[in-house]
């Protein structure tokens, strides 16, 4: 079974910086994808990021462009997810994710839908003061 284990969260100041990581098992790298998603408290789950290792695909949400990037290392099964400029608005808990058995892993498109992704890691709370 896939198993994801999120890391890295804390509490960091406005402006500061943060880096995720999802350590995956249980899959098969070149045929995987792995979603970053973040629920802030009373609001929805929302998609952050993407990376595919099946097609190179990536996707961030476009209001964090410039300032999160997605990263891996392929000989840890991890993928990072660097957030720097952080503001209080991105206080959340971040989960990593990966799709459903059955979908193809890419993270091609202008949405991620949280309803593609069957695994999910424990998340791990950011939180950003002012």
């Amino acid at each position: 079974d896939v198993q994801l284990q999120a890391s890295g969260g804390g509490l960091v100041q406005t402006g500061g910086s943060l880096r995720l990581s999802c350590t995956a098992s249980g899959v098969t790298f070149d045929f995987f994808a792995i979603a970053w998603f973040r629920q802030a408290p009373g609001k929805e789950r929302e998609a952050v990021s993407c990376i595919s290792f099946s097609d190179g695909s990536e996707f961030y949400a476009d209001s964090l462009k410039g300032r999160f990037t997605i990263s891996s290392d392929n000989a840890k099964n991890t993928v990072y997810l660097q957030m720097t400029s952080l503001k209080p608005d991105d206080t959340a808990v971040y989960y990593c994710a990966s799709h459903k058995t059955g979908l193809v892993p890419t993270c091609v498109g202008s949405r991620i839908y949280t309803s593609d992704f069957g695994f999910w890691g424990q998340g791990t709370l950011v939180t950003v003061s002012s």
